[in-house]
């Protein structure tokens, strides 16, 4: 399995050239990864992919202890190290020269600081956002990316499905969450793509609660929501809601409404309809069942190299669905200091503009 590399830098160069771009630099690492093939983190060093657009080359600059395997992953064979004694920005001006007059950046990425320090460099430069257009760029998964895709979510439901087993009362929220961490490792993973989240009781109404020495009990919701990221560095994320030991009339009834609600989520799905209709249809029916006050987050968000990418769904996104988008759909209800139920799937929409459902581990209701 191959990813074209070379396109996707001729499109960014195309994007590039229609707004007369004399540099393109991308310094978020998520990016970086989708152009050059290179994943790293380089904390607090600086990494950039650097497009001259004067010279008509790409050039990688790396953290100097990233060189070897930056040499290796890299499309871009243009690698410039950086050691931890040296000033990023004076070898960027020694490499690109004094002419640089427009500087397109991730906006939403480069700090002051950063921003700063290029004024001090460049200081006849003016500089221009590119993040709108990688994100286009980024919007439409190929059909290799979707096969990463489900390798992600096919290790997070081995996972989930290996983990419960180990579910019993006394056991603690964070020793949960430890044991399934260790098995995404076990399975082939490299980690999670966020934190692992395991909620049980009144803390399953908490949408981003931590895990904690919350003990379960009979009778209580067990909210388990995580993804995990693959080597070849795509994220997963999927959220099952269970029932310890015994579930009441009304846990029943919560949890059958956010299954009826994901489903019509998932049914509404198709390309040519605006992206707010898969929000409405799954909102619609916690509204019509009288919980629509505990329901206040999006139906849904873009997934691929990073756990929340574009495009959002919420009830007023009025873009268009295409063919090649790739989001969760993930209602839920939220009681405050009583539970919670969400159910998450991830949906693709495939090369026939119909639902492709990656998730397949069980939605109806289990008891533990």
């Amino acid at each position: 399995m191959t990813i074209d590399y070379q396109t996707r830098l001729q499109t960014l160069l195309k994007s590039l050239n229609e707004n007369n771009i004399d540099v393109g630099m991308i310094t978020s690492p998520a990016n970086v990864f989708y152009f050059t093939g290179f994943n790293s983190d380089p904390h607090e060093r600086f990494m950039a992919l650097i497009f001259d657009n004067l010279n008509k080359e790409f050039t990688l600059f790396v953290p100097a202890l990233d060189k070897e395997i930056a040499d290796t992953d890299s499309f871009v064979k243009n690698i410039i190290p950086i050691s931890d004694e040296e000033n990023p920005f004076a070898k960027l001006k020694r490499a690109l020269g004094p002419n640089v007059k427009r500087i397109g950046l991730e906006m939403n990425v480069v700090s002051m600081f950063r921003h700063n320090q290029l004024q001090s460099y460049f200081p006849d430069a003016s500089y221009d956002d590119i993040q709108p257009g990688i994100n286009r760029q980024r919007l439409k998964k190929s059909r290799n990316e979707i096969v990463y895709l489900q390798q992600a979510v096919d290790i997070i439901e081995k996972v989930l499905a290996e983990g419960i087993k180990k579910v019993h009362a006394g056991m603690t929220e964070a020793e949960l969450a430890a044991e399934l961490e260790y098995l995404m490792k076990k399975f082939g993973a490299v980690g999670p793509s966020f934190s692992t989240m395991v909620l049980a009781g009144e803390k399953a109404a908490l949408p981003h609660g931590t895990p904690g020495e919350r003990a379960f009990k009979k009778g209580d919701f067990l909210l388990i929501d995580f993804g995990v990221i693959t080597k070849e560095g795509y994220c997963s994320d999927i959220t099952r809601t269970f029932i310890i030991g015994e579930a009441s009339d009304k846990q029943k009834e919560i949890y059958n409404i956010v299954l009826q609600s994901n489903q019509a989520g998932i049914t509404a799905v198709k390309a040519g309809v605006p992206l707010k209709t898969f929000d409405i249809e799954a909102r619609n029916i916690i509204n019509q069942n009288g919980y629509g006050e505990y329901f206040n987050n999006r139906v849904g968000h873009g997934l691929g190299i990073e756990v929340h990418e574009e495009p959002s769904i919420h009830e007023n996104n009025d873009q268009l669905a295409e063919k090649g988008l790739l989001f969760t759909i993930e209602p839920g209800i939220y009681i405050p200091n009583y539970g919670g139920v969400r159910i998450e799937d991830e949906v693709y929409i495939n090369e026939d503009g119909e639902a492709e459902v990656l998730t397949s581990f069980p939605r109806e209701l289990q008891v533990l």
